[in-house]
């Protein structure tokens, strides 16, 4: 009889912890009553025949947080959990992340640089509307791009300015010009000058980083000539406003960096909160680069990066 009870249990545990059967289920599988089914699991579990553990994926998150604060020298670090290291996972779990954060955050008064991107557009839908007053939003940088590649630049924006009840601010250029001279000359428009000084005195910033990967989006979109991507391949290690630098968070060919249309990267520095997002194995380096250039002073990350992050030397 034991020996019988020892394999129903045994039985009832597979289906109920392995194959997600319902006790009312196994009860009519096995043709016993779900009382039964009951006590079969409680006895499995009582015999050693089942072991539950619970990995609190919260647990280490903390600390992992306060490490790379103090190795980066950061004001916050945010750092959300993600069941898998995967780029579409962790971008999921990290914007949602910081939309909390900026619903939180985010006063009356303040103005609110924004760039765009994938992860930025992802942050945006994830936004929950906040009653704020005299709330400023703005485009950080240039987003008209003829590529087919959709960037989202005006929906991040819009969908930003809609969550905290203002009208948002567009830059309605590209992002890098072809030559500095017309650069400039666009820029001495004075409806363009207002909307770059409005993103210098934005009190809160929030980006992510590209990568000078083959597939970088800044790529893809055709600003650049072949010649110019290989170099950025070779000396880059990503970019944050469309401003590339190198490993060391230095601005890593002038002549291009000029051409760029929105903050620059000194800018990001002077701010109250500048709010880098980014995750994922790929963006490694263009992240641990702009923590070494201080361009940020606020990371929302998850484990899985943050961990590299530590580790690396």
């Amino acid at each position: 009889m034991d020996r019988e009870k020892q394999q129903l249990s045994i039985e009832a545990a597979r289906l109920y912890y392995l194959s997600d059967y319902s006790q009312q289920e196994i009860a009519a599988r096995l043709g016993v009553s779900r009382p039964t089914v009951s006590r079969l699991l409680q006895y499995a579990k009582s015999r050693g025949y089942v072991r539950i553990d619970i990995v609190d994926p919260l647990e280490d998150l903390a600390s992992l947080g306060k490490d790379l604060k103090q190795k980066y020298k950061l004001d916050e670090v945010f750092i959300s959990y993600s069941p898998v290291n995967e780029y579409k996972e962790i971008q999921k779990h990290i914007s949602r992340k910081a939309a909390e954060y900026l619903h939180e955050t985010v006063q009356d008064g303040d103005i609110i640089g924004v760039t765009w991107g994938t992860t930025m557009y992802s942050v945006a839908r994830n936004l929950q509307p906040k009653p704020v007053k005299g709330v400023e939003v703005v485009q950080l940088k240039g987003g008209v791009s003829h590529s087919h590649i959709n960037t989202y630049a005006a929906e991040t924006v819009y969908l930003f300015a809609e969550a905290f009840h203002t009208v948002a601010r567009y830059l309605p250029l590209p992002v890098i010009f072809d030559s500095i001279e017309l650069k400039q000359l666009v820029e001495k428009d004075r409806h363009i000058q207002r909307i770059i000084e409005l993103g210098r005195q934005a009190n809160i910033a929030v980006f992510t980083v590209g990568t000078v990967k083959e597939d970088a989006l800044l790529f893809r979109l055709d600003y650049f000539s072949k010649e110019e991507q290989e170099l950025l391949q070779q000396i880059g290690a990503g970019d944050i406003c469309s401003r590339f630098f190198d490993a060391e968070g230095n601005i890593c060919i002038e002549e291009m960096d000029n051409r760029t249309v929105g903050v620059n990267l000194s800018d990001l520095r002077k701010k109250e909160k500048a709010i880098l997002v980014a995750g994922g194995q790929n963006k490694f380096e263009a992240i641990h680069a702009a923590l070494i250039g201080r361009y940020a002073n606020i990371l929302v990350t998850d484990q899985f990066t943050a961990k590299a992050l530590l580790e690396h030397g």
